[in-house]
């Protein structure tokens, strides 16, 4: 088979290579690659600057075909493999299937850290950590995984919520990335009044927002004084502003990773801030099986026009390094496998 291959300690060392074709042990599906979608993280992969030293398959992003069943899986059906696996101690968040809360570290995450990961024309992947999708979904399946993490952050601003009486009107989302876009989309189909900020004038992204219903700026709106945010792009200093901006009682998500920028702020006015008005801050990372689940349910349920053009470039295996190459009008860039 041919696989995406890269060392993450060494810069610059991704390669197409033949390598062996994997054989599925007891309890795992052998499945055909057909995409994976490209995100900042496999970037900096790619740029040494994140990961593990050792040589692996990249792509966490899946999208594949079963060619070999097993549990109730089927040939032919479409499926995503789920990202991170459980330690192997296992702490008390994994034991309870709750690996994406993993409390010491020792976690293993396909084509990130430690396992090799979806970027392949064939992979292997037990039944216990893949989610199959409804075939309409034959296009656009690489969406799953970063929709399952706005899943999850969604899914932890609502347990927040549940403190006291909070019914939530505004929400603001920075960044029109992947993230943002589809944690706007979950925004809308919960009645929200929802607002991205981000910088781009023009391109795909003012559209895509306008289409969901929902309405784009290019500045922080200095009135809005959101319910919700969530903050998708790691921008110290726009982190700081949605900081600010969030009403009394107000729920803040952050999602992005954040630069090596350096501010100088004032924390004692940030804390006082917050206690005065019962501010929830937190950061939410990764998912796991359920999130997996329903977002494969709610994408199954949306507009696939505006899904399929969330997918701003597809590129082929042969042409992988145009894959990583960042443009203006870029989304999501997806890397088809098969051909």
């Amino acid at each position: 088979m041919r696989a995406l291959m890269v060392d993450p300690a060494d810069a610059g060392s991704l390669s197409l290579d033949e390598v062996p074709d994997p054989v599925p042990l007891a309890g795992e599906l052998l499945v055909e690659g057909l995409a994976i979608g490209i995100c900042g993280t496999d970037r900096e992969i790619v740029r040494g600057e994140f990961g593990t030293a050792g040589r692996l398959v990249l792509g966490h992003e899946s999208l594949g075909r079963v060619l070999t069943p097993a549990g109730d899986f089927e040939v032919g059906d479409y499926v995503v493999g789920v990202v991170r696996r459980p330690d192997p101690v296992p702490c008390p968040a994994c034991s309870r299937g709750e690996f994406d809360m993993c409390r010491n570290g020792e976690y293993t995450e396909r084509g990130i850290t430690g396992i090799d990961g979806y970027g392949s024309t064939l992979w292997t992947v037990p039944v216990d950590f893949t989610v199959r999708l409804d075939p309409v979904l034959h296009s656009v399946g690489v969406l799953v995984e970063p929709t399952s993490i706005v899943v999850k952050a969604w899914e932890q601003i609502s347990r927040i919520s549940a403190r006291s009486w909070f019914e939530p009107s505004t929400v603001l989302i920075t960044g029109a990335g992947p993230i943002g876009l589809l944690a706007a989309m979950i925004g809308v189909n919960r009645g929200l009044d929802v607002h991205v900020l981000d910088q781009a004038t023009s391109g795909p992204k003012p559209s895509l927002v306008e289409r969901l219903g929902a309405t784009y700026h290019t500045s922080m709106p200095t009135k809005l004084f959101p319910d919700v945010a969530i903050e998708a792009t790691g921008a110290p200093r726009l982190v700081f502003d949605v900081l600010d901006s969030v009403a009394r009682n107000g729920i803040v998500c952050l999602t992005g990773v954040p630069s090596e920028e350096r501010l100088t702020v004032d924390a004692g006015l940030l804390n006082r801030n917050m206690v005065l008005s019962n501010q929830v801050v937190f950061g939410t990372v990764n998912s796991n099986l359920w999130h997996y689940r329903a977002a494969a349910e709610i994408l199954s349920r949306v507009d696939l026009s505006w899904l399929a053009d969330l997918i701003t470039r597809r590129v082929p295996l042969d042409g992988f390094v145009e894959a990583f190459e960042t443009r203006p009008d870029d989304v999501k860039v997806v890397l088809d496998l098969s051909g």
